[in-house]
């Protein structure tokens, strides 16, 4: 595995972080979070007040938490290399909820309203489809870009549906088979595509244009329908079903690409489609401030 490894800040605060390229998972040292929330002078009362807060974990049953939690090497103040205790994100809140402070109450309260939120999407699904619209719309989205995202979710619904009924695992065998997908139509693994657009954790599909995320979309449900047509019975068999329906996607990319002489696949990712469509917005402001400007006079 290939760490590599950073400093986040938190309130001011520095906490050493480390990604993991092959399970795409940050890794936190759970030290510097434990130090900035309970307000420790330094880096021993930190390791000190950790050390309490284990044996209180495994006393309440939380023994797996810790059994799961890594070490890691990570650059210590001396600037030497050592092993720190390290908690990806489901672990580490789960270990910020044993932490009485009042810095960790955000924490707290937020993963309460996620709780609350969840339960009443599995009472009422509709809330789900809502709720992705408005956080799209927060983080600056176009309408149509939207439409296009909400209506791949259906299709790749679709296609997840389809995959369990041949019978294949969702997880790392989900992982492949869109990796198959996603090489055949765009020539690239689905980690070297993030890689184009600097992405790490981030969906990729949050991440395309409204091109590339039609022509994924495209993959996806041609892969759907020859799966229904052809009923593949082994995962070899589900792997070539894959292939074709993203290299069908793939054709018509190559299409597009002689017609326009563009690359359809780029590295624009979600802050620089947002910043362009912002500067459209300030850009029509502009004439209409003009338009008004000319009538004034």
């Amino acid at each position: 595995m290939d760490y590599e490894n950073g400093i986040q800040l938190f309130e001011d605060q520095t906490v050493r972080t480390a990604w993991d390229e092959e399970t795409e998972e940050w890794y936190f040292s759970i030290v510097d979070v434990v130090k900035v929330l309970t307000e420790q002078p330094n880096a021993r009362g930190a390791s000190t007040y950790w050390a309490v807060l284990k044996k209180r974990l495994k006393s309440e049953g939380s023994a797996q938490l810790l059994t799961n939690c890594k070490q890691l090497k990570m650059k210590s103040i001396d600037g030497k290399m050592r092993l720190t205790d390290v908690a990806n994100t489901e672990q580490l809140l789960r270990i910020i909820q044993s932490i009485p402070s009042p810095k960790a109450e955000p924490f707290k309260l937020w993963l309460a309203q996620v709780g609350r939120e969840r339960i009443e999407e599995t009472i009422d699904p509709e809330q789900t489809i809502d709720r992705a619209l408005a956080t799209y719309l927060r983080k600056g989205y176009s309408i149509e870009w939207i439409n296009q995202r909400l209506q791949a979710i259906q299709v790749r619904k679709e296609l997840t549906d389809e995959w369990q009924e041949r019978g294949v695992k969702g997880g790392g065998e989900f992982a492949i088979l869109t990796d198959e997908i996603t090489r055949a139509w765009s020539g690239m693994s689905t980690r070297q595509y993030k890689d184009l657009k600097g992405l790490k954790k981030e969906n990729l599909r949050d991440n395309m244009t409204t091109l590339e995320l039609v022509l994924n979309m495209l993959a996806e449900a041609t892969t759907t329908e020859i799966s229904k047509a052809t009923k593949p019975e082994t995962f070899g068999e589900n792997k070539q079903v894959a292939r074709t329906g993203g290299s069908i996607a793939g054709h018509a990319r190559s299409e597009i690409e002689e017609k326009t002489g563009k690359p359809v696949i780029t590295s624009s990712n979600a802050k620089s489609l947002n910043r362009a469509v912002t500067e459209m917005i300030e850009s029509a402001a502009g004439l209409v401030s003009d338009d008004s400007d000319d009538k004034d006079e």
